[in-house]
């Protein structure tokens, strides 16, 4: 009797349970299904209004930020060749100088330079305004950036609370300042286009590189709520997500390859020039995106899986990488 019951109830748990892990499946390739044919629709839409945006039309002047090297200096660069005579702000005044001096000879535009030292907070802004002043800002390029001088432990960071506040400074701070300065001129004149660079770090959580990881969330969330509010004014305000772009800043995270290989750009590595040729061709085309298809790619990939797998994938490579950097200062030191 009692094992009549058993088998009953063991028969009827199978049949329901099968139906139940039919039902999930189904949802589970419906949800692939369909982030796949999403992420198809969006590389369609990039190859067809590709370099749509007439940069000069949004304003005769673009303001790069962070532009004496790497991801900012080719964004100036890629722009003046289009024709936008290009202010470059960053905290040395030989290096913008000699940025200004390559623009103006392969472009034949108009560059001004701007000194700030954005890791300062506040007290600059008001001089960057005075010197903006007058100018029709088409195009704000946010792309000024710091990070870890290597992944470590939050408590492990050395000077961690002079950095943390750097970081503040530099990756959140100014992304918030620069806008609203820029900004109101472009609503006033119903265009232009905020370009704000995050980083693979803002969309999901990156443990040992916590601070970053947070600042750059900031800059993905900021980014995607002002394009929500000023959209219907004309605006673009496009958050940039890139994955390791070979720049000096992503040196350090890549002390795992051989040295000879660090700085040779590769297919998921593009150059800065590569990346920000392609990344500025889809302003105007999406309003969030990884810049360059190949990073796109690797973002779809990674958006198929859990996030416990995605952290778990990530402490692995920060781990790899800040045993390698603590070994190298090591045999330095000796």
């Amino acid at each position: 009797m009692a094992s009549s019951v058993l088998n009953n109830v063991f028969n009827v748990f199978c049949r329901d349970s099968s139906a139940y892990f039919a039902t999930i499946g189904f949802v589970t390739a419906s949800y692939i299904a369909f982030k796949a044919a999403f992420n198809v629709i969006k590389i369609l839409k990039f190859l067809v209004f590709a370099g749509s945006t007439n940069f000069k039309k949004l304003g005769s002047w673009a303001v790069v930020t962070g532009s004496t090297d790497g991801i900012g200096k080719a964004y100036a660069k890629e722009l003046a060749k289009r024709g936008v005579n290009i202010v470059l702000i960053s905290r040395s005044e030989a290096k913008l100088q000699e940025v200004a001096n390559e623009i103006e000879k392969e472009s034949k535009v108009q560059t001004r330079i701007i000194v700030a030292d954005f890791s300062k907070g506040l007290e600059l802004y008001d001089s960057i305004r005075d010197q903006l002043a007058g100018l029709e800002i088409g195009t704000l390029v946010n792309n000024v950036g710091m990070h870890y001088p290597f992944p470590n432990y939050f408590l492990d960071v050395t000077d961690r609370e002079e950095l943390f506040m750097k970081l503040i400074n530099v990756n959140v701070t100014a992304v918030t300042m620069m806008t609203s300065i820029v900004m109101p001129a472009m609503v006033e004149r119903k265009k232009g286009a905020v370009i704000n660079i995050s980083s693979i770090g803002g969309l999901h959580p990156m443990p040992l590189i916590t601070v970053y990881s947070a600042c750059k969330a900031y800059v993905t969330f900021f980014s995607r709520c002002i394009q929500s509010e000023y959209e219907s004014k004309g605006i673009i305000c496009q958050c940039v997500v890139p994955h390791f772009v070979v720049t000096n800043m992503t040196m350090p995270f890549l002390v795992t390859t051989k040295r000879s290989e660090k700085r040779i750009p590769s297919l998921f590595r593009p150059s800065p020039t590569t990346y920000a040729k392609a990344a500025l061709d889809s302003v105007g085309v999406s309003d969030f995106t990884n810049g360059y298809w190949a990073h796109s790619v690797q973002a779809a990939a990674v958006g198929m899986l859990p996030e416990g797998v995605i952290k778990m994938m990530s402490v692995g490579f920060m781990e790899k990488t800040r045993k390698a950097n603590l070994e190298n200062m090591s045999k330095k030191k000796e």
